[in-house]
């Protein structure tokens, strides 16, 4: 027993023996070597130059100003044994107070901060203390700064903005990167800067390009002996957008004292221009925002900081009654018989009225009637035959309460629901009185406007196109994609005519501000109300007289030319009251300005008088307050 105990020590001792002797000698060699390396070769990474963002014209929306950042050499600090820190020596403090003597905006405490994080006897690289100066503002000081061999002045560049506040919900912003983000991407650890929000997000990989590198040799005082290999960045891979930048700024203006959303987009999905109002300057974000600025966007009630193209959700209001009749259509309800509207219905026993938008009722109406004076009823009674599911099932394949897929973060799907979709939100049943108020676009009923854009696209060519922003994307251009819905031809010819009259007929909503265009518009108005009307009010309350935040949103979705669709038009008014008489004239406005710019054919190019807006509104303020 005691000699197989002694064998076994002895096998182990030589076992343990054998594989210190392998660790030390093989192992070990790889991890000494490598060191070894390091201690022999650098490499210096080279950050490649973020690509531009520019409109279909070419003017810039996303460019990069050139100027240079400031290193100084590490271990040039000393050890105070009262405070027990770390502080400035002589020639740290001296270079310091040069670099804020130049530049006076500089701050001397946070740049003694920003060395002291960075400094340690592990690191042999020169720290980054300032992180931009512009290229005027470096001219002055160069020759005095780059003499001194422990400071190192490099080229570097700034995202800026020069359309400022036109275009922020569709190009996004930089901003500087944090903890998560450097771990993901090795470029923008390097780089510093990331996309955060719009196409500078959604196209990053693409904007930040390559890093490059410099390998080369240093002595023992880490000075540069010889470079090795060098490997160029790839970058300035730009995007050129679908957007006219012309045609977002007359947007802009127009909507000026407002608050709300217009979308332009050609009906293969190609989107010329998208204005969420009101906006805000992303220049602010660049360097890191202030809190006073942050403030004031995330506490104003208009909600600046909100894409509302594709991330605000409204409900639809009369613009889904073309979908609905389709819907019915579809699920096999006669859309062709008339019915009778007497400016409300009730459900069986129940005395509740779900009423029409017009108190005296529209009388026998048809489907084209329907859509040309928007009666509730029509809908109201068409919905009860068809049953919630089928219209959901119908207006989701129209692209209603689905991502549309457009080249944005951040997009949001809205709601069409269904049985199956309330049972689970709310654990409780689906009742007849939901589905009736559905069919208006009411209710649970939740879209983003440019969901709503894309619809009326597929009302217009039978074609539900996937909007898109970008048109080349480094060289590569994006083709249009399309998804197609059968429906009845008949049935969808039925109701472009009724979205012709709308916008041209003497009782349309719209004819007031969409008939005396250069081009022929169809389209359809919209109200999606706030607050809810109670029974007991017998004649409704004019939106004018209802506090702002109770108004109604004002829709208008339209597109034209009404026998060869080109363009989408849809606008949404936040609090606008009436689709026709609000959101009527901006649009209005933007197909004057497109015709204008030949946009329609050069027959119309220079030759339309455009209205403004603002002028007029405050023209009718004066007039409504004279008036009492």
């Amino acid at each position: 027993m005691r000699f197989v105990i002694v064998i076994t020590v002895f096998v182990l001792f030589w076992i343990l023996l054998i594989s210190r002797i392998y660790q030390i000698s093989i192992k070990s060699n790889y991890y000494y070597e490598h060191l070894a390396q390091m201690n022999i070769e650098r490499k210096y990474y080279i950050k490649p130059v973020r690509g531009e963002i520019l409109d279909r014209k070419g003017k810039l929306l996303a460019v990069n100003d050139i100027g240079f950042s400031i290193k100084v050499a590490p271990h040039l600090t000393k050890y105070n044994r009262e405070t027990k820190k770390r502080e400035p020596n002589k020639k740290l403090d001296k270079l310091l107070d040069a670099i804020v003597k130049e530049f006076p905006d500089q701050n001397k405490t946070k740049l003694i901060k920003k060395y002291l994080k960075k400094d340690s006897s592990y690191n042999h690289r020169f720290i980054p203390i300032v992180d931009f100066i512009p290229y005027k503002g470096m001219i002055g000081a160069y020759p005095k700064l780059s003499i001194n061999k422990s400071l190192k002045i490099e080229s570097e560049t700034k995202r800026m903005y020069p359309a400022g506040p036109l275009a922020t919900h569709i190009v996004g912003y930089v901003g500087r990167s944090n903890a998560k983000e450097n771990e993901k991407d090795p470029v923008v650890s390097k780089v510093g800067v990331v996309g955060k929000t719009g196409l500078e997000r959604q196209y990053n990989k693409v904007l930040e390009g390559e890093l490059g590198y410099r390998l080369v040799k240093v002595s023992a005082t880490n000075r540069e002996v010889a470079q090795i290999e060098k490997v160029e960045p790839k970058d300035n891979q730009n995007l050129i957008l679908n957007i006219d930048l012309r045609l977002q700024k007359r947007i802009n203006e127009l909507f000026e004292g407002q608050s709300g959303v217009a979308v332009v987009m050609n009906v293969n999905g190609d989107i010329l221009a998208a204005v969420s109002y009101p906006s805000y300057d992303p220049n602010l974000f660049v360097g890191g925002i202030s809190s006073k600025d942050w403030k004031e966007l995330i506490t104003d009630l208009n909600h600046p900081f909100t894409n509302k193209i594709v991330s605000g959700v409204y409900p639809p209001g009369s613009t889904i009654k073309m979908g609905m009749a389709l819907a019915y259509s579809k699920a096999g309800t006669a859309v062709n018989r008339p019915e009778y509207c007497k400016g409300y219905i009730t459900l069986g026993k129940s005395k509740h009225k779900f009423r029409c938008w017009s108190h005296y009722g529209h009388g026998q109406v048809g489907l084209r009637k329907a859509i040309r004076e928007s009666c509730d009823v029509y809908f109201y009674n068409k919905a009860l035959d068809t049953g919630i599911n089928n219209m959901a099932k119908s207006l989701r394949k129209m692209g209603l309460g689905v991502k549309t897929g457009v080249d944005l973060p951040h997009e949001k799907r809205g709601v069409i629901p269904d049985k199956a979709w309330k049972m689970k939100r709310f654990k409780q049943p689906w009742y007849r009185g939901e589905t009736v108020i559905s069919a208006i676009g009411q209710g649970y009923n939740l879209v983003t406007p440019l969901q709503v854009a894309r619809y009326t696209a597929f009302l217009a060519t039978q074609n539900l196109p996937t909007p898109h922003f970008v048109h080349d994307i480094a060289g590569k251009i994006v083709k249009p994609e399309y998804k197609s819905f059968e429906v009845n031809q008949q049935d969808l010819n039925t109701i472009r005519m009724g979205m012709y009259d709308v916008c041209n007929s003497p009782h349309g909503t719209a004819r007031r501000a969409m008939s005396h265009l250069p081009i022929v518009i169809a389209g359809k108005t919209g109200t999606s109300q706030v607050v809810s009307i109670p029974q007991g009010e017998k004649k409704r309350m004019k939106e004018s007289q209802l506090d702002y935040y109770s108004r109604s949103h004002a829709w208008l979705t339209t597109y034209a030319p009404f026998k060869n669709p080109k363009y989408v038009v849809t606008v949404l008014v936040e609090h606008g009251g009436h689709g026709g008489s609000t959101s009527g004239p901006i649009a209005a406005s933007i197909y004057r300005w497109m015709a204008n710019e030949g946009y329609f054919g050069d027959k119309f190019k220079g030759k339309i008088h455009l209205r403004n807006l603002k002028k007029e509104r405050e023209e009718k303020k004066k007039k409504d307050k004279k008036h009492g």
